[in-house]
């Protein structure tokens, strides 16, 4: 299945109408499940699936670490793709104790859950990691419109990126969900061995908590968005310590937690 589709559609501009085609993004329903047991279905953009099952399993804290997968086949069905994964007994049965089940829509992070407590579960101290100058972090922000393939086709999907001085533009994952994004990321750095606290981890979205948890289990000390954080996303980062940025463009940004990171004048 490709990411995107071409649609015929009717453009109105210059007090003209003219027919014509636009590419928008496919959104399906992705499964993943467990040992042939549904954990998850989310609406998702159907480009880099391994990162995504890895990097959802890993934000979740069904795995600890991607070899904890010991198979993982991506199969396509009539209602949409299964990613299939198969765990050791040890993490099934961690699992099935704990079992989340959720109906996603591609912009909710967080349906399903069956308690307050859930929602707003703990979430671990990030490393301390590196400080960073003003104009890394906007050059940071700056390396993601000319990356954002799927975004450049369609003007209607996400990113989230990682970025480090030595490097540039590490990894970038695109979908019509911003936390679909963020999970592909984690899977595609779980799966090269980046670390996230050797640079920025950037969103082309608002922060929200959800995304602010992720970026922790994640273990990135410095989370840069384009967009505004929630309150509660603010509260989550500076109780794991870290630095989170929001408002990043061409003439400047906002730190709002931990700014020790930044080299401020």
């Amino acid at each position: 299945m490709e990411p995107t589709i071409p649609v015929l559609r009717i453009q109105w501009r210059g007090e003209l109408a003219s027919p014509g085609a636009r590419t928008i993004p496919e959104e399906t329903a992705v499964a993943l499940t467990y040992n042939r047991v549904t954990h998850a279905v989310m609406l998702a953009t159907p480009a880099d699936l391994r990162d995504f099952a890895i990097g959802f399993s890993l934000s979740e804290g069904i795995i600890g670490q991607a070899s904890d997968i010991e198979a993982l086949e991506i199969v396509t069905v009539p209602d949409g793709i299964e990613l299939r994964m198969d765990l050791p007994r040890a993490r099934l049965d961690a699992l099935t104790r704990r079992q989340r089940r959720l109906a996603g829509p591609s912009g909710c992070g967080m349906c399903g859950l069956d308690s307050l407590a859930a929602a707003i579960r703990p979430v671990p101290p990030v490393p301390e990691g590196h400080v960073f100058t003003p104009s890394q972090v906007q050059a940071a922000i700056r390396s993601l419109p000319g990356a954002q393939a799927l975004n450049a086709a369609t003007h209607a999907v996400h990113a989230a990126a990682f970025w480090t001085p030595a490097q540039g533009l590490v990894a970038l994952r695109e979908d019509v969900g911003r936390h679909n994004a963020l999970d592909k990321l984690s899977g595609a750095m779980a799966r090269s061995s980046a670390t996230a606290a050797d640079g920025l981890v950037l969103l082309s979205s608002r922060v929200s908590v959800e995304m602010a948890q992720k970026a922790a289990v994640l273990g990135a000390p410095v989370l840069v968005a384009v967009s505004a954080p929630t309150s509660l996303a603010v509260r989550v980062a500076d109780t794991a310590g870290m630095t989170l940025i929001g408002i990043a463009r061409d003439d400047g940004f906002e730190v709002f937690t931990h700014p020790h990171r930044i080299r401020l004048g």
